[in-house]
């Protein structure tokens, strides 16, 4: 039980000195005395992470997408285009790094398109936006698409 309180002490208040302890443990096979508890809420957390980033970039990657297909603000296009750009190699360089994240994102793009499509709504209430995805759903089109041209 003390070992389970300086454990849950050490990684509460110093979470670097933690990870390299955590780190010498598992390098030694010391097991007996390594924090399972939170070192499973860390990896569980890695998950997350990249599942909350693949959702952000996809969100910004379609109201991007929207805007420049569907609000005729030509000073604005340069700018958005650069962040459809930015947000597909982004996505690109996650999914090179973890491929099981195509199935995830095959999974979510029906919630996220309905966000984006909600927000840039709410942004620009003069303009027309489809409420179906008009193209291709594939990675290869969604990633390198050029939709306006």
């Amino acid at each position: 039980m003390t070992q389970t309180i300086a454990r849950k002490s050490l990684y509460e208040s110093d979470y670097l000195l933690w990870t390299q302890e955590t780190i010498a443990k598992l390098k030694a096979r010391d097991f007996d005395r390594v924090d399972f508890e939170n070192l499973i809420e860390e990896i569980e957390d890695l998950g997350r992470f990249c599942r909350d980033e693949l959702e952000s970039r996809l969100d910004v990657l379609l109201s991007h997408i929207l805007k420049r297909l569907y609000v005729p603000l030509v000073n604005d296009y340069n700018g958005w285009e650069r962040t459809i750009r930015e947000q597909r190699k982004q996505i690109r360089r996650r999914l090179e790094k973890s491929s099981s994240l195509k199935n995830y994102l095959a999974e979510i793009f029906d919630n996220i398109w309905k966000e984006a499509l909600k927000e840039v709504r709410e942004d620009y209430p003069q303009y027309e936006f489809p409420d179906l995805w008009q193209f291709d759903r594939d990675f290869d089109t969604l990633l390198n698409g050029n939709f306006w041209n």
